[in-house]
């Protein structure tokens, strides 16, 4: 199962309290060990995103074989905070041209191969409670995000997930459900993913 949505919609969060509450394994996105992100990809997206890219495709195709690894030595139930395909919406964003055509010829073949989700639980929310949230959460590499990139990439992330076939999409609007303060909006979601598991 995987936790998708833009930066700072709770994806994290939501996989560490369904991980506990269904006996699972997590697996989470390395983003701070990204040292082309953390050293000045907001401040000069155009000069850094290429290598900011292409160390994120690698790092979580290197994760998705750990996956596999362990669900062939023990099935289980996993739960992660991204979808291996992600990497191409914030590579269309940042990326054109010949650096665009290079990560596709890297990206494509490592997609094939990348572990498919039972289940996708898809986080939206309006852009302004998501730069709230960067604010208050105040990664010192987000400190030079602008609204423009952050509405930019909701829009391209509704687009991708409105048009996914490969697995079940299951659309929150995290907006509406406070499942980080609120009991009641975790139960909810947690309701709708027993469900959900109990078809798969």
């Amino acid at each position: 199962m995987v936790v998708e949505g833009v930066i700072g919609v709770g994806k994290t969060t939501l996989v560490e309290l369904l991980a506990k509450d269904f006996n699972a394994k997590s697996y989470l996105e390395i983003v701070e060990e990204n040292p082309f992100l953390v050293k000045g990809f907001y401040e000069d997206i155009e000069a850094n995103a290429f290598n900011t890219e292409l160390f994120f495709l690698l790092s979580r195709f290197r994760q998705q074989r750990l996956i596999m690894m362990d669900l062939l030595r023990n099935p289980q139930l996993i739960i992660s905070d991204y979808l291996f395909a992600k990497n191409r919406i914030f590579a269309g964003l940042t990326l054109k041209g010949e650096d665009i055509e290079i990560f596709d010829s890297v990206f494509q073949p490592l997609n094939k191969k990348a572990a498919a989700p039972d289940l996708i639980i898809y986080l939206k929310a309006d852009v302004q409670g998501l730069m709230r949230r960067i604010y208050l959460r105040d990664r010192s590499f987000e400190r030079k995000m602008n609204l423009e990139y952050l509405k930019n990439l909701t829009e391209r992330y509704d687009e991708f997930f409105k048009n996914y076939k490969e697995t079940e999409v299951m659309t929150i609007d995290a907006s509406e459900i406070d499942f980080v303060f609120n009991l009641r909006g975790y139960s909810e979601i947690k309701n709708l993913v027993m469900e959900k598991l109990k078809g798969t």
